[in-house]
């Protein structure tokens, strides 16, 4: 019987080298993989539904899940997961010394519903009081005007969403001063020259999220792995055999990340940062699997919903094929 050929589409992760490479095989799938960016692979997903099988946008994931419109049903597979303190960008000029400084300012968002985005404004209001009606939301491309929302939003009331004026963009508003800060999974352009007035928000976002995890423990997620609901229909035994893989291929990747006689990563103390990381996190500190990490989403899924963004509650075996809810042990 010949394997099934299908279409993957993830970014070009460590983790996802050695099914890329052909090193780990999908049990009954001959694999045609595309190494795209986010913006790219949940665009062409979520309009189109392009790829067999591709990484997902949590929050856009959620938004179709509780609506019934998602082509995709997931695995609980976590291709991208973040600390998100790094993601606000503030201007040096308008009296922002701490995050309670944000209420009341105008803040420059790529899309209101990005996965990141959720997570910033969810530890904003558990932690420090700020609300998302507290401050204006200026929706924008960060460097391209053209930017839109993937997914139509109704967003609860006393919520300001506001469009960046026509043929700009949000990057340069924060470099002319005429929004105060930015929340987005990446750095603004004028961040990354070296903008004199613009700066994170926290001094030391690595000690202030480990600080949150070890209060929370929480490692948000960004994104999980889909499936297109017809092809499980017709192959029941695909989610399985994609978790089976996909786990494989991260545990090769840590590995190598662990045997630095020749470092594997083009980056000085790669050593050093996971010792570090497996002390606050454990030794499998990016986890995969459903009862590992069922409080994260179901935290997620809590904020996702009180913000308007999903048209109701979800549970987070919702999100999962019923087959990739266990592993088997050996």
């Amino acid at each position: 019987m010949s394997k099934l050929q299908l279409s993957i589409a993830v970014g070009p992760y460590d983790r996802m080298r050695p099914l890329v490479d052909g090193e780990v095989q999908i049990d009954g799938v001959d694999p045609i993989f595309m190494l795209q960016e986010p913006e790219e692979i949940f665009f062409r997903a979520f309009r189109h539904a392009d790829y067999d099988i591709c990484e997902l946008s949590l929050s856009s994931y959620s938004v179709k899940t509780a609506a019934g419109t998602s082509p995709y049903i997931a695995v609980p597979v976590f291709p991208s997961r973040a600390f998100r303190h790094t993601s606000i960008y503030v201007r040096t000029d308008r009296g922002i010394n701490s995050p309670e400084d944000l209420k009341g300012k105008r803040i420059g968002v790529p899309e209101y519903q990005l996965t990141a985005n959720v997570w910033v404004r969810l530890f904003l209001e558990q932690e420090y009081g700020v609300r998302p009606s507290d401050v204006t939301w200026i929706r924008g491309g960060y460097e391209d005007a053209g930017r839109v929302e993937k997914i139509t939003l109704k967003l609860p009331d006393g919520v300001r969403l506001e469009n960046a004026p026509e043929g700009r963009t949000i990057s340069g508003l924060l470099e002319s001063g005429e929004i105060d800060a930015v929340i987005g999974p990446r750095a603004p352009s004028c961040f990354d020259r070296g903008h004199p007035q613009v700066k994170y928000l926290f001094d030391d976002p690595q000690a202030t999220a480990a600080a949150w995890y070890r209060r929370t423990r929480l490692f948000p997620i960004m994104h999980t792995l889909g499936i297109k609901r017809e092809l499980t229909e017709q192959h029941p035994w695909l989610p399985g055999a994609l978790t089976k893989a996909f786990e494989k291929s991260k545990a090769l990747a840590l590995a190598r990340l662990t045997d630095t006689s020749a470092t594997k990563i083009t980056l000085p103390f790669v050593e050093e940062q996971l010792r570090a990381a497996r002390q606050l996190m454990g030794h499998d500190f990016w986890s995969y699997g459903f009862a590992e990490n069922e409080h994260v989403l179901n935290r997620f899924l809590v904020q996702h919903h009180k913000e308007g963004l999903s048209s109701r509650q979800l549970e987070a075996k919702e999100l999962f094929h019923p087959a990739s809810l266990e592993s088997f042990k050996i």
